[in-house]
């Protein structure tokens, strides 16, 4: 495995007005990784995403994407985004789903161009790639919740990006389609060689599936890989997390809590 870094962060911080929600984040994001991103609400997660895709930047420190500074950077396209389904889609938008995984083209070809026969087939082995693509004529509303993301991760997969960055993608997914959707990110990990970052907090089935896990409340108090992460045990736990945890696991037709 090519261990060359994909994201370099070195003492980065950032406030909202007075208050610091990510400080001093030293954090390196290596080519082939699956890491699993854990931590309590309010503990920086979202904003830490926000500040390594350009969105917001950073008071303090430096970021680096692909040996180059973030602010010379500008092969986006090499970073595909999966955000939290209920908060970033309107389930009633009259598109199909082919549709829906050529608008992830856009930044490519411009907002005004059309889309010609090499877009389609490229959202169509995208489609294949996720297995959807018996679906590409349907409206995307008439899709459960874990086939959806499966489109919405399609349609980030179709600009051939190397990393892709996942924010809680499993909320509303039922337990089966969980499962399914692991499974499904695993392949694209171990057999396309993506690199993969997913925000959590299901920490008992991200460390079933992930090489690394990252530990953060407002700063990173654990990065390593999954095996070094599963020998902590509760009090670990609750002093990493500033309280006390659950660790959930997903079976297919229920879930299991393990109290931690």
């Amino acid at each position: 495995m090519n261990n060359h870094p994909i994201v370099e962060m070195d003492q980065v911080s950032f406030k909202y007005e007075r208050e610091w929600v990510v400080k001093d984040v030293n954090l390196t994001i290596r080519q082939g990784q699956f890491l699993g991103l854990v931590g309590p609400n309010g503990s920086g997660k979202s904003t830490l995403i926000k500040l390594m895709l350009g969105l917001a930047k950073p008071d303090r420190g430096s970021i680096t994407l692909y040996d180059r500074p973030i602010k010379n950077f500008s092969n986006w396209q090499e970073i595909g985004f999966v955000s939290q389904k209920a908060n970033s889609f309107n389930s009633g938008f009259p598109a199909t789903v082919l549709e829906v995984v050529k608008a992830g083209l856009v930044s490519r070809i411009g907002t005004f161009k059309f889309f010609n026969k090499t877009h389609k087939d490229k959202a169509l082995k995208a489609l294949r790639t996720v297995e959807m693509e018996d679906y590409a004529h349907s409206n995307i509303g008439e899709l459960s919740g874990g086939q959806q993301q499966r489109v919405f991760i399609a349609r980030a997969l179709v600009s051939d990006p190397s990393l892709l960055i996942l924010d809680e993608p499993t909320v509303g997914v039922d337990a089966k389609h969980v499962t399914e959707f692991y499974d499904l990110l695993g392949r694209l990990n171990k057999e396309q060689g993506i690199t993969l970052l997913m925000v959590t907090h299901d920490i008992g089935t991200i460390t079933q599936h992930a090489t690394h896990v990252v530990c953060m409340n407002k700063t990173v108090h654990f990065h390593g890989n999954t095996e070094e992460y599963k020998e902590f045990n509760d009090e670990d736990l609750n002093r990493l997390y500033g309280h006390s945890v659950q660790q959930l696991t997903h079976n297919h037709d229920h879930d299991e809590v393990n109290p931690s």
